[in-house]
């Protein structure tokens, strides 16, 4: 049965552009994504550039944290079927902060800039609307990150908070990380 958020994807398709061949399937993660997906995630962590994971975490670790702990994950696909990009969504908050979600962004390396993260963060916010979620908090966004805080910013997300120095930058050691929001429901 098609949802929104894949009736969203469509459209997003079917937008002119640059890379209108890049426009990938979004669908809800299966176990046998990880072998894929598995990998991406660790090289992204392992950067230690974007995202506060410890560069030397497991995969085993990242499956609970990626896949097991959020409320849903989801993948994005080539035509062909190759696991080019993810998401998770989940509260950001429990209990009275529970109607706020978190997400978290990842596009192979060898893809980025073909407007992958911008499919997956419009299905991500239409999908977020399903589950109940009134709005859409991003943590730890990492200052030196401009591509992402540029594409948060161009999707309607708002910079409401800096933190100094609240990231260590694998190779610039201490930067600032912003606290990004979007209201997604009234």
């Amino acid at each position: 049965m098609a949802t929104a958020a894949d009736a969203m994807v469509a459209r997003v398709s079917d937008r002119p552009g640059p890379h209108p061949r890049a426009m990938p399937l979004i669908r809800r993660y299966r176990e046998d994504d990880w072998p894929a997906l598995g990998p991406i995630l660790h090289e992204t962590f392992a950067a230690g550039d974007t995202y506060a994971f410890d560069p030397a975490t497991s995969l085993a670790e990242i499956h609970r944290a990626w896949i097991e702990l959020p409320a849903a994950t989801f993948v994005a696909c080539t035509p062909e079927g190759r696991v080019v990009g993810t998401y998770y969504i989940k509260a950001n908050q429990p209990g009275l902060g529970s109607h706020v979600c978190n997400c978290g962004y990842v596009v192979a390396p060898d893809v980025q800039g073909r407007g992958i993260a911008s499919a997956l963060c419009e299905h991500s916010q239409v999908e977020a609307i399903t589950l109940g979620f009134r709005a859409m908090q991003f943590n730890l966004v990492v200052s030196t990150n401009q591509r992402a805080i540029r594409l948060w910013q161009r999707l309607g997300f708002a910079i409401v908070g800096r933190l100094p120095n609240a990231f260590r930058h694998r190779s610039l050691g201490f930067v600032d990380a912003l606290v990004m929001y979007k209201v997604l429901a009234s």
